[in-house]
């Protein structure tokens, strides 16, 4: 009975473990594309409503790609990704659709970039921080 009760403690501190593993990953995820977002510089196109995540592949850049700002003028909202049903260890997959978006991160004609994606990445340790914190 006792190797029985064992074998229950351990099956059970698992699944928490995983559990608490996703919801790391996820936290993580989100800080990190929010981060992103509130790096995004608005300039007039407002490229930030183009930024999209995925579970499937990389967001694809087009012509018009959300070149105008959300009716109310506010950024979107957090990235769901809970709806993505992207298993532990999956890729997710983060872009701006907006062609010019590569202007804004890199630079251009001799002005300096924003580097919304690289300053945000820069602080992936951090982020994976306060996910730890925030899910505990």
């Amino acid at each position: 009975m006792a190797s029985s009760d064992f074998s229950a403690t351990i099956a059970a501190w698992a699944e928490k473990t995983k559990q608490r593993m996703e919801d790391v990953v996820q936290t993580s995820i989100q800080l990190l594309a929010e981060a992103v977002v509130e790096r995004t510089p608005d300039t007039g196109g407002t490229p930030v409503n183009s930024f999209q995540v995925s579970g499937s592949a990389m967001p694809v850049m087009h012509a018009g790609a959300a070149d105008a700002d959300a009716p109310d003028g506010s950024k979107p909202e957090a990235v769901n990704l809970a709806v993505l049903s992207v298993p532990l260890g999956g890729k997710i997959y983060m872009g701006f659709t907006a062609p010019y978006a590569a202007e804004i991160e890199y630079g251009r004609d001799g002005q300096a970039g924003a580097g919304m994606v690289r300053l945000a990445a820069q602080e992936w340790q951090d982020i994976v921080g306060r996910a730890v914190r925030e899910t505990d």
